[in-house]
């Protein structure tokens, strides 16, 4: 994963529980570097153990992290870093949903070697859709979980998620049913 992302848990962990614990969950994980460079690509392991060491570290299971993480990412990291391309993705919650794979078709070009996910939509209604996550990467659905929560919270939506598919032999990718009140709040405001 890019550097980018690892900065991203840091910017996280320091902002809920402060720099001493950062030292810690770096030192926990064994990773050596202080300074993530955002455009370097990094082992996954790396991001993995730094996600594992703050889930000993603050006592808390990976889930949540990874939960946490995906709310963080998109109302801070993504905010900060590709603000106009989100909003140039879609005015509402299901087009941004719909429009997930050109957001990531830009971002190639910013990061060549991004292995990015693939994201799909279905059963797309008013006030639902499934969205579809296709990653080599595995146990990240905990984090489409805080994407998507981070998702709602930048339409001011309170969505509901619930997982309807799951990877495993045979199925390869994990499915959310995202539910909210209505379309009428679902337009972002400028």
């Amino acid at each position: 994963m890019y550097g980018l992302v690892n900065r991203s848990i840091e910017e996280l962990i320091v902002a809920r529980y402060g720099d001493a614990a950062w030292a810690r969950v770096r030192l926990g994980a064994g990773v050596d570097e202080e300074v993530f460079l955002s455009n370097e690509s990094y082992p996954d392991a790396v991001t993995y153990n730094l996600v594992a060491a703050a889930s000993r570290e603050f006592g808390v299971s990976v889930a949540e992290i990874l939960e946490a993480f995906g709310e963080h990412w998109v109302l801070k990291t993504a905010q900060e870093h590709y603000g106009l391309l989100l909003d140039s993705c879609g005015n509402d919650l299901p087009d941004l949903l719909a429009n997930l794979n050109n957001l990531h078709s830009r971002a190639v070009l910013q990061f060549p070697n991004l292995q990015p996910p693939k994201f799909s939509v279905s059963s797309v209604t008013a006030t639902s859709v499934v969205l579809h996550h296709e990653t080599h990467r595995e146990g990240l659905s905990p984090f489409v979980f805080g994407l998507i929560r981070g998702l709602g919270k930048r339409f001011n939506l309170a969505v509901k998620v619930t997982q309807v598919g799951f990877r495993s032999p045979g199925h390869a990718h994990d499915s959310f049913h995202i539910e909210w009140p209505d379309r009428a709040g679902t337009r972002r405001s400028v």
